[in-house]
């Protein structure tokens, strides 16, 4: 993984070995699953492309990332309404003719024929079994995510389950999921939540596989969204990713857990 090069910001040798012990991701990852395997491409921040066999799911795509290598979504998820989450022109460009676009209910002022999946319910689209997974803040202060406003997705392919945690904390509907082996977790969300602590002891409760967090630095993501933002990272940049290694570190005794670590900050 390529870290920010931020002046001060040192790894030392005990998380050198933390991350040999993680699995860090640069291109498709592979995982095996009944009749093959699913490969797992991190984009950007919250964007992640994900194929079973001849499907194709694109998650959050936002046209801040490299798509250049992107393939056509038979599927896309979307968890949250704002362009880092719902970019129209990425959902244009990768959406195959036809396919569905699930959604949460604020983003259909932007994606008129999304298809809106609340809080809990569940469907089948493009042969993937989804279900929406409540995703929202118990910590007060803005920027604060409402309950009811924004999805997280367990998706079955394969025979496996797939989490898509979204935005929010580790909510008692999160928590009370059974039986999954793929899990994407916010780390370091602002003001506090998901921190390393309640990130790795919510992933603990989940007891997944693997698990990759993401949707961690949100300097970056604010940075990238702006054309004329400055290149050097910032101290907020640097901290936040100091947070994941907390994060892997407070995951390290948990041996039947696999930290996957993607290249979701790449230079700018």
């Amino acid at each position: 993984m390529r870290w920010p090069p931020v002046s001060g910001f040192r790894r030392t040798a005990c998380f050198a070995a933390l991350l040999l012990a993680s699995r860090v991701v640069s291109a498709a990852d592979r995982v095996a699953a009944a009749g093959g395997e699913i490969l797992i491409t991190p984009v950007i921040h919250s964007s992640v492309q994900i194929e079973y066999g001849p499907i194709v799911i694109q998650i959050d795509p936002w046209s801040a990332g490299d798509l250049s290598a992107a393939k056509p979504a038979d599927l896309i998820l979307v968890t949250d309404d704002p362009v880092h989450h719902l970019d129209v022109a990425a959902i244009r460009q990768l959406r195959k003719p036809g396919a569905p676009v699930i959604i949460p209910a604020i983003g259909r002022a932007k994606l008129a024929d999304g298809t809106v999946l609340a809080n809990g319910e569940a469907a089948t689209a493009a042969g993937v079994k989804v279900q929406a997974v409540p995703a929202y803040d118990l910590t007060p202060g803005e920027p604060y995510h409402a309950k009811g406003k924004s999805n997280g997705y367990l998706i079955t392919i394969g025979g496996t389950r797939v989490l898509i945690a979204g935005i929010g904390e580790c909510v008692p509907e999160l928590r009370a999921l059974k039986n999954v082996d793929v899990a994407f977790v916010p780390v370091n969300l602002p003001l506090g939540r998901m921190a390393p602590a309640a990130a790795a002891e919510c992933v603990a409760a989940l007891s997944p596989r693997i698990v990759y967090p993401y949707h961690y630095d949100q300097a970056y993501a604010a940075a990238v969204a702006n054309p004329r933002a400055p290149n050097a990272p910032s101290m907020e940049s640097a901290n936040a990713h100091a947070a994941v290694e907390d994060f892997v570190r407070r995951l390290a005794g948990e041996k039947a857990i696999e930290v996957r670590l993607g290249p979701w900050y790449p230079p700018r």
